[in-house]
């Protein structure tokens, strides 16, 4: 079973949305489950509102995994916040074109190109966290409260800080193994509602 095309607010506060059914970016990609929530703006406008500077000229795509949890104020930066750094200059000319006698169809030479956002399955971003283009972030990670991540982050990882650096790891490895080999987010809706108080409970023998 997935989330019904129609279904936008899996609770009546309307503070939660769940975002494969309100994101129309065809680059931006959500899975079953993920919700965002946001008590100071509308979350239906979080493609407006939370993924900045992602435009179509870069062919970037926000990949975002099932059964992700993604708190208020959370952002998602992408490669035309940059400005090249291979310059003489920080100042973006390409993008000004007719002002410098420059080809649009170059505007790409004003940024550094670090590709797509990738958020694997049940990640948790904390509140006003901020996500840089480039990064990966794996399977059942932990983003703290206004952490800036710029580099990838393991599976099964709790990271916070400016930058975002380890803080620890959830589990030990021999149950992150388990747990990647799993993938208890894809299983059936039975099947998850069948041993969803194993799952809540941690208990990992019952899986």
């Amino acid at each position: 079973m997935t989330v019904p095309e129609n279904k936008i607010y899996p609770r009546n506060d309307h503070e939660s949305v769940y975002l494969k059914n309100v994101v129309k970016d065809p680059n931006i990609l959500v899975g079953d489950y993920t919700f965002y929530n946001d008590y100071v703006n509308d979350p239906t406008q979080f493609e407006k509102n939370n993924v900045l500077y992602h435009y179509s000229v870069n062919q970037e795509k926000l990949v975002i995994g099932k059964f992700c949890s993604i708190a208020c104020g959370a952002k998602f930066i992408f490669t035309s916040a940059n400005h090249a750094q291979n310059s003489l200059s920080t100042f973006p000319f390409p993008i000004f074109a007719s002002e410098w006698g420059l080809e649009w169809k170059n505007v790409t030479d004003a940024w550094d190109n670090k590709g797509d956002i990738i958020i694997d399955n049940d990640v948790w971003i904390g509140y006003e966290a901020i996500i840089m283009q480039g990064v990966h972030i794996g399977n059942g990670s932990i983003i703290g409260t206004r952490a800036v991540v710029t580099k990838d982050v393991p599976p099964y990882t709790v990271v916070g800080g400016i930058p975002a650096k380890e803080i620890r790891k959830r589990f030990d490895s021999e149950i992150v193994e388990t747990l990647l080999r799993l993938q208890w987010w894809d299983w059936p809706y039975d099947k998850i509602q069948k041993h969803l108080s194993d799952i809540m409970s941690g208990n990992l023998k019952a899986l």
